[in-house]
């Protein structure tokens, strides 16, 4: 029966709240994806299809990622960017042909570019990804299967698109996802929050930043 009258804003506030439930937990491994931090969809003072849910979103990225190199554990940051004709894009890009749609974020365009807040390191992993999930005919999986990895923690943007789609995938895949809230951001409120709940009861653990971060350094 669907639930009536409450905001995602409340029913993710009343799963927090609620005793705990059971955890996927993480493993003897971990890597950090960072799914999508790029100029496009982090900077909504320049780009339309960009969006911000915590302002600190990258400050707490960049802190999980130092944890990570520390313990010598693999860091991935994604983009998405199509090719001049934008026909990589596939049947995903042919709904709109605006000039912020999809498609024309462009290889090598400034909507393309990892944030300039972005501490990445020259030992960290970057890749273009052309669909949602970053496992989508990536070689993301072989990558976190030559690491020995069992769980992949995942921040970046769109909460209810590709952050989602990366966490069902690799669930789907058989690792441990983990989601840091703060991690995450969207468009709008209502997705957000929708589906950190839905992630958080059917695909992953989704914990607040400091949780993940005390977790790592602890590994």
């Amino acid at each position: 029966m669907i639930e009536e009258g409450k905001t995602a804003r409340q029913l993710w506030a009343e799963l927090k709240a609620a005793p705990a439930r059971p955890r996927f937990g993480f493993g003897r491994r971990a890597a950090l994806v960072n799914v999508d931090v790029q100029c496009g969809y982090t900077q909504p003072a320049i780009y339309p299809t960009a969006y911000e849910t915590d302002p600190r979103q990258i400050e707490y990225i960049n802190r999980l990622a130092r944890v990570f190199r520390a313990r010598s554990l693999p860091v991935v940051w994604t983009y998405v960017a199509y090719l001049p004709s934008g026909e990589d894009c596939g049947v995903w890009g042919t709904r709109t042909n605006t000039p912020d749609s999809l498609q024309n974020t462009k290889v090598g365009s400034p909507k393309a570019e990892l944030d300039p807040r972005v501490e990445r390191a020259a030992t960290d992993i970057v890749f273009n990804k052309r669909m949602a999930s970053a496992f989508f005919e990536t070689h993301l999986r072989s990558l976190l299967t030559f690491h020995g990895v069992d769980t992949v923690v995942v921040t970046g943007g769109s909460t209810s698109g590709c952050v989602r789609a990366t966490v069902v995938e690799g669930l789907s895949c058989g690792f441990r996802m983990i989601v840091p809230e703060q991690c995450c951001s969207d468009r709008h409120e209502a997705p957000h929050f929708a589906n950190l709940y839905d992630m958080a009861v059917k695909y992953a653990d989704v914990l607040d930043v400091a949780t993940v971060e005390a977790t790592i350094a602890s590994l």
